[in-house]
């Protein structure tokens, strides 16, 4: 009997473990699953919903695992909701898709995958060539999609970025999909014409204030972008904005710390010292 009791524990628990791959096209395990319909579950069941579903689901995750390349571990492009190790990217995704189900009262994976689709994928179509690689493309796509508004107010957004970037598609071997799958390379490419040349008004890391200007502009919440000065890139690093009595923090998945973290320096500090950030852009979940 013990041993029987030993073996369906371990069943039990290679369970939990082990990767599902849905008829639908979507990775992930037991756990991540559960989590999702939980904290959604949650959301519902509450009397008094908070002031913000960005930064309630948010806090949900601080102390997770950082880790990057989650999305590129199978051999073809699928859905991979991976709740258990985020980076910066997945991590705001899979907060986007949870506050978007708890906007609509769902509760199911189905519907969080769903929105999920759209949030990561242009069209919500999933393919590697689809995936908004590109933070840029990122927002102009959940703009066309009615997810998230671009915040462009001047002032504090007084200097603008012209878009040029193409590190994916010169840089092809620092991507596993890439290097098995070559002939994505020009639709790679077309992704990155598609916001060449695009300008988008950004803060001068300079600029960050705690005053009513910015706190009227950008709300807890926002969805903030850490624009870059580095050749072929758009942006280094994306967060949450978090609001603290000594000013304006980032909620994120930091590979600095090596976990989901309310970074406990204030963004103007933590961007001193990043030489290569040259400011902010910021969206807002509708």
């Amino acid at each position: 009997m013990k041993v029987k009791h030993s073996f369906l524990v371990f069943a039990a628990a290679f369970l939990m473990v082990m990767p599902a791959f849905a008829k639908t096209g979507v990775v992930y395990q037991r756990q991540d699953s559960l989590r999702i319909v939980s904290l959604l579950q949650q959301a519902k069941a509450m009397k008094k919903k908070p002031a913000n579903w960005m930064m309630w689901f948010g806090k949900q995750f601080v102390g997770i695992p950082y880790v990057g390349g989650t999305l590129d571990r199978t051999q073809e492009e699928l859905l991979v909701v991976n709740t258990r190790e985020l980076d910066c990217t997945t991590y705001v995704e899979i907060v986007t898709a949870l506050t978007m189900c708890a906007k609509h009262q769902e509760t199911s994976f189905a519907a969080f995958c769903n929105h999920l689709k759209h949030v990561r994928y242009i069209g919500g179509e999933v393919a590697y060539v689809k995936r908004q690689h590109y933070f840029t493309l990122w927002v102009d796509d959940n703009v066309k999609e009615g997810i998230v508004k671009d915040i462009q107010n001047n002032p504090p957004f007084t200097e603008v970025q012209t878009i040029n970037v193409n590190w994916m598609s010169t840089h092809p071997s620092s991507y596993k999909m890439l290097l098995a799958h070559p002939q994505w390379k020009s639709g790679i490419r077309a992704l990155e014409q598609s916001i060449n040349g695009k300008r988008y008004r950004y803060i001068p890391k300079g600029e960050i204030r705690n005053n009513q200007l910015f706190r009227n502009t950008i709300k807890d919440g926002d969805i903030l972008l850490m624009i870059t000065r580095k050749k072929g890139l758009d942006t280094t690093h994306i967060g949450i904005a978090s609001w603290h009595k000594d000013g304006l923090h980032l909620l994120n998945a930091s590979s600095i710390h090596k976990k989901v973290i309310d970074e406990p320096m204030t963004l103007y500090t933590y961007m001193q010292k990043h030489p290569s950030q040259i400011g902010i852009r910021a969206c807002r979940v509708l």
